[in-house]
């Protein structure tokens, strides 16, 4: 296995991460050792926003919580007046439980009137209960010239307030119908206050906030697609940027760079259009966290910082503050995600403001069971076939001819029949049991980890045939027209009398498929107690498929969810479920879900947001079947190479989408389907280039699917080392292997907060000893 990069993993420095050939940004202008706040503004302090809250880091790299509510996304310095009118430094952070206020880094004000909340089911002990919890939120800007006006969205609309935050109006996006939103922005230009955002299929958008009847235009032009693509490719962070002019007047610049290529742009307002400024080295990189600091646009990528002089267009080195921002950020918990550096600390001449953090260290998958997970290549193995000791015998031997370590089987399987023998009351009295099951599931489970193969439960979910007959359908997603279980309807015949005339019309198909209700608790409960079981009986890792809700049927419009409570919806519903699951099962948890889900930031239909889901699993098994892409999908020269292609920027895409919070384990397709693409190219390459692509992405492992269980053209897994067999210019070793990075976050040393720090910085000094076992905790 590839070594290991996670969470209790050992962080080495190695001399080149901080090479002297690095050229510096700035030198760090002379200064006393230490400095002190007295006197001086609440700017100066060292401010450090993780996935455990709000920490201030002191001179000798302790963390002091300042704020522990939740994860901290985005810190953001500004100048507001406060009750008197007068104009101070305060802070606006973007966190898990909303947008909130300080202007003393003690006393934190919610703000969040006008913004959305979701209903969120907490089902413990036979008991539910639900609470609000506020829905994601995707970015927040500040008008430069006036940090009163705010914008924050969630995935499907902006928000704007004029008064920082204290009350927001909902603005709408870009697509009504898909979700997404990846960052907004607000600037002055020509006079007027204009919103932007960004989206990952429709590109760029603005709108003007105080017009009446305001509508969102679209901005295409100059940015970049990928090749055989239509539309732009995702736009990571737009930064509104002043300028001043040669008479000294002021004016305001828009700089945007993209997600998935390494690209960064200077808006063109005059003309409508994107012009490209920077173009990475990388064949994918990313661009993301722009800040602006000396008239230097400096902004956050894998493994470290990137620059830009906004006059000559050129890189003028990294910040030469580098390393010690990397200790500072080492004494806190948790994902790193935002920081404020002061100018104390900063290099520059003014404090730096540091966002998308994460992607400094992206070796560090941010849940709990990512070291167990890692680097697990597999097969699906028949159920069927595994309740023969023939085919216990065939997935052994296929799994070890290959090189691979794990099984992925059904024990519960697509028409909800549990294909094991359950020991469990709960499970026994609603489930149906395959004639087909494993008979002694503890000799299989033996059997197959005598041989060293780490076994993955595949329980189908919320799709069930069985339990939705259970009790007359009392779990089943119902038809309110029929008033019975529902059933995706595939078509519609014409009814016709004696003279040929149309009476009406009958169905004429339906989807083999019939599912129960995602919001229900008690749905929740039974699969999560076969889960406990097979975790309890030897199974290292849980995968549950189907965690969506139905998409195909034209009468989907009669589908009812009889167990869904006021004020929840499909996100809502998936989040409860999964943190239910999350705080029941003491294993590894992974999904499975729609290539495009692992593409695009975008859960359209289906609930499946990716970026969502990854807060609450461990694993993300995205399925890149090229054969279920359009067949033009990058379908570009060299045509063989498709394959390597579609897996190496969609396993990258994914995980940036996820910002790391999961292994992406994506499912390869070692079977054939009779479309253009593989009637010309299906063979054992057609595979093995989709380990290829896997490898140089992430090497974080596969899953092989082939429903058949048949891998007579599946090939062996490939070693670290080993030449791709094609000639995409992505595949070259000039370019970084893995692409994602394999820099982790550096091992928190836990020391004492100084008696001069104390003296420094005596604020809040009390909480630190109190807040000293958790610092211990690795992040």
């Amino acid at each position: 296995m590839k070594k290991s990069f996670f969470v209790l993993s050992l962080f080495f420095l190695t001399a080149l991460a901080f090479s002297d050939e690095v050229k510096p940004l700035y030198r760090l202008p002379e200064k006393s050792p230490v400095s002190s706040l007295d006197g001086d503004s609440e700017t100066e302090v060292f401010l450090v926003g993780s996935d455990n809250g709000l920490f201030r880091v002191t001179n000798r790299n302790s963390a002091i919580p300042l704020w522990t509510e939740g994860r901290v996304d985005q810190l953001l310095s500004v100048n507001l007046p406060d009750d008197s009118g007068i104009i101070r430094s305060s802070w606006l952070m973007r966190t898990q439980k909303g947008i909130f206020y300080s202007n003393d880094l003690k006393n934190f004000e919610e703000r969040d009137n006008g913004l959305p909340f979701l209903t969120i089911k907490t089902f413990k002990e036979g008991q539910k209960t639900l609470s609000l919890q506020i829905q994601e939120l995707k970015d927040i800007s500040v008008n430069p010239l006036n940090n009163s006006e705010v914008v924050t969205a969630t995935k499907d609309s902006v928000y704007y307030s004029n008064d920082a935050g204290k009350t927001w109006k909902d603005l709408g996006s870009m697509s009504k119908n898909s979700p997404g939103v990846k960052a907004v922005a607000v600037a002055t230009l020509e006079g007027q206050s204009v919103v932007f955002m960004a989206h990952p299929i429709f590109g760029l958008s603005y709108i003007y906030p105080d017009k009446i009847k305001a509508g969102w235009t679209d901005i295409d032009a100059g940015f970049e697609k990928m090749p055989s693509l239509t539309s732009s490719d995702e736009l990571a962070d737009i930064l509104p940027v002043v300028r001043t002019n040669a008479d000294g007047s002021v004016y305001t610049e828009i700089y945007i760079s993209q997600t998935y290529m390494p690209r960064i742009y200077r808006l063109n307002w005059q003309e409508k259009k994107g012009e490209l400024i920077y173009t990475g080295a990388e064949p994918t990189d990313v661009t993301d966290g722009l800040t602006t600091i000396d008239n230097v646009l400096l902004y956050t990528r894998l493994e470290g910082f990137g620059a830009i002089d906004l006059d000559s267009l050129q890189s003028p080195g990294t910040p030469s503050q580098e390393r010690d921002w990397h200790e500072a950020f080492s004494s806190v918990p948790g994902m790193i995600n935002t920081a404020w550096i002061p100018q104390s600390r900063s290099g520059f001449a003014h404090g730096l403001q540091l966002n998308e953090l994460w992607l400094l260290y992206p070796g560090t998958v941010n849940s709990p069971y990512a070291e167990i997970a890692n680097g697990r290549k597999s097969i699906y193995a028949s159920a069927y076939q595994c309740s023969f000791p023939e085919g216990v015998a065939k997935f052994k031997k296929a799994v070890k001819d290959r090189n691979m370590n794990s099984i992925v089987i059904d024990m519960k399987d697509d028409y909800g029949f549990l294909r094991y023998d359950s020991h469990d009351p709960l499970v026994l009295e609603k489930c149906s049991t395959s004639g087909y099951a494993i008979k002694d599931l503890d000799k299989f489970i033996k059997e197959f980890k005598d041989e060293g193969i780490y076994l993955v439960a595949r329980i189908v979910t919320f799709k069930d045939r069985s339990l939705s007959k259970y009790k007359n359908g009392k779990y089943a997603v119902w038809d309110k027209k029929l008033n019975k279980p529902w059933m995706g309807i595939k078509g519609y015949d014409d009814v016709l009398d004696e003279n040929g005339e149309s009476t009406g019309n009958k169905e004429t198909a339906y989807y083999d498929e019939q599912w129960v209700d995602p919001y229900s608790e008690e749905v929740w409960e039974y699969n999560v107690a076969i889960a406990k079981e097979l975790v309890a009986r030897g199974f290292d890792e849980i995968q549950f498929d189907y965690i969506r809700f139905p998409t195909d049927g034209l009468n989907l419009y009669n589908a009812q969810y009889r167990w869904q409570d006021k004020g929840m919806d499909k996100e809502s519903a998936l989040i409860s479920f999964l943190s239910y699951a999350r705080a029941n099962i003491q294993a590894p948890i992974g999904i499975d879900i729609y290539g495009a889900n692992g593409w695009y930031r975008s859960g359209t239909r289906t609930g499946q947001d990716a970026e969502m889901l990854a807060e609450y699993v461990d694993v993300i098994g995205p399925m890149f079947y090229p054969s279920h892409f359009e067949q033009t999908f990058l379908n570009y020269a060299p045509v063989a190479d498709r394959t390597y292609r579609i897996y190496y920027y969609g396993s990258f895409r994914n995980t940036v989408l996820c910002r790391n919070r999961a292994i992406i384990r994506p499912w390869v397709q070692s079977f054939y389907l009779n479309v253009s693409y593989d009637r010309l190219y299906y063979d054992s390459d057609y595979i093995k280039k989709q380990f290829f692509g896997v490898r140089d992405s992430l090497d974080r492992g596969y899953m092989c699917w082939n429903n058949s269980g048949e891998y007579g053209t599946t090939p062996p897994d490939i070693g670290e080392t080993e030449t791709f067999i094609g000639t995409a210019a992505e595949a070259s070793r000039e370019f970084r292997k893995p692409a994602i990075g394999d820099k982790m976050k550096p091992l928190y040393v836990d020391s004492d907060v100084s008696v001069l720090d104390s003296i420094l910085y005596p604020y809040r000094e009390e909480e630190t000893t109190s807040f000293r076992p958790f610092l211990k905790v690795m992040p």
